[in-house]
């Protein structure tokens, strides 16, 4: 037993003594070196890095100052005047058209509109000196009561204009004193434009009462037209039946040639 323990120790010794380290300082320079160099890569990475994150900052910085003095477009939601300028652009007409006051005008309503008790009734019936109650010809009252629906028409939109043309004006108002406070270009050029729509809308309402007096105006013209071609159509008649006239006298009554003759005194 004594015998192998020593084979096994004399054994670990030889092969302990075998294997010594080498030192070669040519090899082991170039690792450091290596080493460095690897070093001062990682550092020039680093510092690139820090420049980059230096700029970034900056430019953040900027565009920090930028937003405070411009604004930021997209963080001004609620713009004054918006909604008031939305909600009358989708108002409905109140205006109608010409067709439709014709094709509605009834000759009844004609004879019986007094203006609000500016006028007296033409009534659907008049009285005789006899007493025999006659029944007008409402077909011939139409062309006036087309007048009346379209002064009508005219009276409904001017109302709804102005109710509209106060809101509007109000809510010109309000934008230009929210304009006035604004700290930022972004609100201010949104305001701007909302201020601009409020004005063309307004323009615009102001042309829906000139449209409704042009359909009065163009209906007085052709209701004046057509009083024309009746005055005409019955000159035009009147002289062919007088020419007829005078042709069938002439037919029936013939003049004679001879001379006359007279009875002898005696």
């Amino acid at each position: 037993m004594k015998k192998v323990i020593i084979l096994a120790a004399l054994s670990l010794i030889a092969s302990s003594q075998a294997q010594y380290i080498v030192y070669d300082p040519t090899m082991n320079t170039q690792q450091i070196i290596d080493q460095a160099e690897s070093i001062a890569k990682y550092a020039e990475m680093i510092g690139n890095q820090v420049q980059q994150i230096n700029t970034l900052t900056s430019q953040l910085q900027q565009l920090e100052r930028y937003n405070a003095a411009f604004g930021n477009p997209a963080a001004v939601l609620q713009v004054t005047g918006v909604t008031g300028l939305v909600q009358d652009l989708e108002h409905p007409t109140v205006g109608q058209s010409m067709i439709t006051l014709q094709v509605t005008a009834t000759g009844d309503e004609a004879l019986n509109n007094n203006g609000n008790g500016l006028y007296h009734n033409v009534g659907s019936t008049f009285t005789t000196p006899s007493g025999q109650q006659i029944t007008r010809a409402t077909n011939a009252y139409r062309p006036n009561a087309a007048i009346d629906r379209a002064t009508q028409n005219y009276t409904n939109v001017y109302a709804d204009v102005q109710q509209r043309r106060t809101a509007l004006k109000a809510q010109i108002a309000a934008t230009t004193t929210k304009l006035q406070a604004s700290t930022t270009d972004a609100e201010t050029q949104k305001l701007n434009g909302v201020l601009n729509g409020l004005n063309g809308d307004l323009a615009a309402t102001d042309k829906e009462a000139d449209h409704a007096v042009g359909l009065t105006l163009v209906q007085q013209a052709e209701n004046q037209n057509d009083k024309d071609k009746q005055v005409k159509g019955e000159s035009e008649e009147q002289q062919a039946d007088f020419t007829e006239s005078i042709q069938n006298y002439g037919t029936t009554f013939k003049l004679s040639a001879e001379a006359p003759s007279f009875p002898d005194s005696q």
